[in-house]
This record gives structure tokens, sequence and C-alpha cells, in this order.
């Protein structure tokens, strides 16, 4: 339920009303906009009469809200979030370019890739270093060595990292770890997802390789319930039948979520794909849909590459790639103000 207040409601008034409701057990997340206010009630609303609050002097009007996603739903929270990781902000009409190797093979390697990107407009650097394969003899990443080789780069160039985490136990790791990342695997894993929800760090949160948008929300949801409200949310392709590409890009996933979400929506590119090729042009659609960044696979030797090479660009072609990207942001942009 959310209860839409009248502009400059009352103090007092609006003082008696959140105490009278804490009391019957509802948690209220307020929402401050530029135009309303609004208290989004969450737990057992059934038994609350809508015709008692909305005669109250300071309401505007209440709705129920059929979703059973609160936290992360717009209708709650009608301005976009805006996440800061490091000196980035993501969201809130920002483009976010967010680039590394699919996962750290060495200290040279990341501190040069981390060089290279940032050169050409990353603002976060991403590397693998827990990595979920399909095989069980494939590189399974250099795990707590991994982040402390992240961490070099991260002095080096100033870049805030982002790696994946694959269970609890491993939380200990990510202290110097400035975002982290639930892969696609993990996207209802909610044990995991709970204790995420205690920790103040950013979460990027990846779609399931077949999950619906609501799942996906309500996986978000998980995380926000538990305190922890700095989620973004990450489309990174879906299975379908084509096996052409590694993934299906669902580019409506952008308009979609952007509806049904203040959260800000970040796209991969790269495992959508699984061809380096098809990375330009699937980024360059995800900006003019208006995603609020991307997560690129960049690397200095994709032939030689420990994990995932056909899909990684090349660091020359990644600042190539950023340009194009910057200029059709701006396009966008100047096109919605008019």
């Amino acid at each position: 339920m959310i209860v839409i207040l009248k502009k400059d409601p009352d103090k007092v008034q609006l003082e008696g009303l959140t105490t009278w409701l804490k009391a019957k057990g509802i948690e209220i997340h307020e929402s401050i906009g530029s135009s309303q206010t609004i208290l989004g009630l969450v737990g057992d609303t059934t038994h609350l009469d809508i015709d008692l609050l909305s005669a109250l002097d300071i309401v505007e009007a209440v709705r129920r809200v059929q979703e059973p996603y609160k936290n992360a739903n717009r209708k709650f929270h009608p301005e976009d979030t805006v996440i800061k990781v490091g000196n980035t902000k993501i969201g809130g009409g920002n483009l976010t370019l967010i680039a590394g190797p699919c996962s750290v093979e060495s200290e040279e390697q990341i501190c040069q890739i981390a060089q290279s990107v940032k050169e050409s407009g990353a603002t976060i650097l991403r590397g693998g270093v827990f990595k979920p394969r399909t095989s069980p003899y494939s590189f399974q990443g250099l795990r707590d060595e991994g982040i402390r080789l992240l961490s070099i780069a991260k002095k080096l160039t100033g870049l805030p990292i982002v790696t994946e985490i694959m269970d609890i136990s491993q939380l200990s790791y990510f202290d110097d770890v400035d975002m982290i990342q639930v892969g696609a695997r993990n996207m209802q894993n909610f044990e995991l997802l709970k204790a995420l929800g205690t920790v103040d760090k950013p979460i990027l949160l990846k779609r399931g390789l077949s999950s619906t948008y609501e799942e996906l929300l309500m996986s978000a949801e998980y995380i926000m319930a538990g305190g922890n409200d700095k989620v973004i949310l990450c489309e990174r392709g879906i299975r379908t039948f084509e096996t052409y590409t590694r993934n299906t890009l669902d580019i409506a996933s952008i308009p979609v979520l952007k509806q049904l979400s203040h959260l800000p929506i970040i796209i991969d590119p790269s495992h959508s794909a699984g061809r380096c090729a098809l990375v330009d042009p699937l980024s360059c659609a995800a900006v003019a849909a208006g995603a609020d960044g991307l997560i690129i696979e960049v690397h200095n030797d994709p032939a030689h590459a420990l994990c995932d090479g056909p899909q990684s660009i090349r660091p020359d072609a990644f600042d190539t790639l950023a340009k194009k990207l910057r200029t059709i942001h701006e396009v966008t942009k100047a096109v919605d103000v008019k």
C-alpha cells in the first residue's frame, strides 16, 4: 500500500500517522519527491481501512499495490535511485562504463587493462576472481589472490572495483571490493541475497538465464528487505532457442524495468553475445534504449585469455566504443529534454 501525502503536510499529523502505523506492525518507507511525498507501507496492510486513511487532512490518495515487490517498486519510489560507487554515480541520467577482464590472471594483466580502460572513460573496474564455470575442469579463478590483485589495480588507477561472490563464506574477502556482483546462477540464492541485505555495499544483481522481470525484482527485494537499498539490476541476456549467440539480449528489459522499478539498470553485452564482434552494436542499442550503464569484458590478449576470450574486446576497441557510446548518450539525453 502507498499513501500519497498532500504538499507540505502538517508535521504533527504526519508524526501521529507514522506512529499509529508502526504500532500496527507496518514498516514505512518515505520517498520525498520534487512534487509529492509518498509513504510506502510494507507488512500486513489488509487490516488497514483505506477510507479512514483517505479521510486524513494530510493525505492526497491511498492505493493498494498488487505487485509482490515493494522496496524495488517505482510506485513506492517514483524518483530514479542514484547509487554511488567510489566517485561514480550510477543512475539519474549518468552513463556508467564498467570494464575489465572476465578473469583476473596476473598483476601485470589486470593493472595494464585497468590503466587502459580508465584512459578510455571507464569509471569502475571489473574482474572475476571466483568463477562459476559449467565444467569443473575449467579455470575457477584466483579467488582471494585475485581480489588482492584487483586491490593493487585499484590503488594504481583509483578505479573502484566490482567482482562476483558465489557463496556467503567468501564475504570476508570482499572488504576492499566497492561493489559486489551476484551472478546469473546465484540470482535466486536466497540465503546469499539475505546476507547481502546486511552489507553496506552496492550490489550488482544479474538476471538469471531463464528468469522473468518479476523474479529479478523479487531477488532485488530480498536484498532491500534486509536493509541494503543499493541494488543495481543487470540484464546479461537470457537463454532462448537461438544458438548463434551465447544468450539473447533482452533490450525490452530496459524500458520495462525502468517502468516497474526505480533501480538503475546495467547491460552486459559481452555475456549476451558471446562474440566480440557483437559487443559494439549491442552496447549502442542498450544506451539508445536508456540503459544506465554497461559492463564490458576487455582483455589485452583475448586469444590467450583463461576465460571467455571470444567475447572480450581489446582495449583499443573499447576506446573507440566508449567514444561512440558517449555520443549516443548525449544525443538521447538531448532528445529526452526536447
